[in-house]
């Protein structure tokens, strides 16, 4: 459709007088052209220059469509954002004043936009014309470089190698919940489950690098970076090179024992040799279990004399609380150094009897513990027993064997993990499925969930979900030993299923 109109302000009032066209010979008002409108027409068309059809590019993985010359704009339909793409597309429209543009409406799934435009233009003698015409767009599919590259399983520029050299997996797994909660993960082309640990891989080294600082930040790591050329342009002096950043997790968890030096015990204010790791975050907590004496050690210190735990938690050992004796204030001893003292633990004296022994025999074991505020008589907890452990540490041989005691308390005992998981409610997400030794459902995976559970502040940071599959029990009875540590619902999260939600 196609009107043409000569520019009202060329035409006079009635009370001027009319001329006759050159052309035809009717009547018209006086006019530069001293043409009528018809006649104009059949002389001059304004937008001979302007495409009546082109072609708009569109990816349908990522829903965007291409901004000349190479930008990915995501756009709605009757935009806008895509009628301004639409015009950039046309050719001659610089020729002539642009007044309206508007979409026509066409069958969302017809691949086909109409664009109504008026345009005016000057024309024989200086007299503006203006007209009105539709251009077709044709909407052809073409795959972006992103989703080039995504598609292309083997197109990476640099990966990130995150790796956990230990024996107990709890630090790894409390990693993998801090990139879920925070979505550092979304610019990742492919993740790859490897022995130890995740590969990631990346398009740009931008998107690598910002995953490294956000370990860096989160947990103590030691980052190793390498390149390798993969061509080079001799013409153009440009080289294509492939990086490699090695993140090694430090190999200690929640609930490990570790012995200290002499060196790091004077740095660290003195705190005695044999120590527990409460809590692996930005830093390394410890305590002192015969004190209750804390310090930190950040990813600088440690790797200055990097260290392995001398006992794991795949080696703790259940025991029978019979007597304890909370230590008052006057009889804590001394240190010579200005190490801070925990005040949310509460140091005591224990007896204790081996859980397999109960019964058998009836020797007790003294030692002292820094769990006092939550044991009581008849409880059971685990420790590690260093009287019968045979430990390998150059640290561990210096110390004098008198000093040293013949169980350390570690945490209290709530019960089975297997029993605990059955009656558990909740779940976690993951990055990827862990194939042989890093299955979720190992023993340490149990064991980190169990850390979850009983403590609030380790859990602040990990996004817990509910888990459908399980019903909530309606009865009080339905209910476990109420004294085991739980997850309350006001702590847990709706999981989102796509298939549950309609998408707009």
């Amino acid at each position: 459709m196609e009107t043409d109109s000569v520019d009202p302000c060329t035409e006079m009032d009635d009370s001027v007088a009319k001329i006759l066209c050159c052309e035809c010979g009717i009547a018209i008002a006086p006019n530069p052209a001293n043409m009528c409108v018809g006649c104009l027409r059949t002389h001059v068309d304004i937008t001979e220059g302007i495409p009546k059809q082109a072609v708009l590019l569109f990816c349908r993985n990522c829903e965007r469509y291409l901004q000349p010359p190479n930008e990915w704009v995501k756009c709605c339909l009757e935009s806008r954002e895509l009628l301004a793409i639409c015009l950039k597309r046309l050719k001659g429209l610089k020729e002539v004043k642009l007044i309206d543009a508007g979409f026509i409406w066409t069958e969302p799934h017809s691949k086909r936009l109409k664009v109504k435009l008026t345009v005016q233009g000057q024309v024989l003698g200086g007299a503006v014309l203006q007209q009105i015409f539709v251009v077709e767009y044709t909407v052809n599919n073409q795959m972006c470089d992103d989703c080039h590259r995504s598609e292309a399983k083997d197109f990476w520029r640099c990966v990130v190698q995150i790796r956990q050299r230990s024996e107990n997996k709890k630090t790894f797994y409390y990693l993998e919940q801090l990139i879920l909660k925070h979505r550092v993960h979304e610019n990742t082309l492919g993740i790859k489950p490897m022995h130890g640990g995740l590969d990631m891989y990346y398009a740009n080294e931008s998107h690598a690098r910002r995953m490294v600082d956000f370990l860096n930040s989160m947990l103590p790591v030691k980052v190793t970076t390498s390149k390798r050329l993969i061509s080079h342009d001799i013409h153009s002096n440009s080289y294509n090179y492939k990086y490699t950043s090695a993140v090694d997790i430090v190999p200690l968890s929640k609930d490990s024992l570790v012995c200290l030096s002499k060196k790091m015990q004077q740095y660290l204010g003195s705190i005695a040799a044999l120590c527990l790791v409460i809590r692996v975050g930005s830093s390394v907590h410890l305590i002192d279990p015969l004190s209750t004496q804390m310090a930190e050690l950040n990813s600088t210190i440690y790797y200055r004399a990097p260290f392995d735990p001398i006992c794991n938690p795949k080696s703790l050992q259940e025991y029978i609380v019979m007597d304890i004796e909370i230590i008052p204030d006057s009889k804590k001893p001394s240190f010579p150094g200005q190490g801070k003292v925990s005040h949310k633990h509460l140091l005591c004296d224990v007896w204790l009897v081996k859980a397999s022994e109960l019964g058998i025999n009836d020797n007790t074991i003294h030692t002292r513990t820094h769990l006092g505020h939550i044991l009581k008589t008849g409880d059971t907890v685990l420790g590690y027993n260093l009287e019968d452990a045979n430990i390998n540490d150059e640290n561990f041989e210096k110390l004098d064997k008198t000093r040293v005691p013949d169980v350390i308390i570690v945490k209290k005992y709530y019960g089975d993990s297997a029993e605990r998981l059955s009656s558990r409610r909740w779940k976690l997400k993951h990055l990827a499925e862990y194939p042989g030794q890093m299955d979720t459902d190992t023993k340490d995976y149990r064991e980190f969930l169990d850390d979850l559970e009983e403590d609030p502040a380790y859990r602040q940071h990990v996004n817990i979900y509910k888990d459908p599959a399980k019903m909530l029990p309606v009865d009080v009875d339905d209910l476990t030993d109420p004294s085991v540590p739980r997850i309350t619902l006001e702590e847990m999260l709706d999981d989102l299923a796509l298939d549950d939600v309609e998408m707009e």
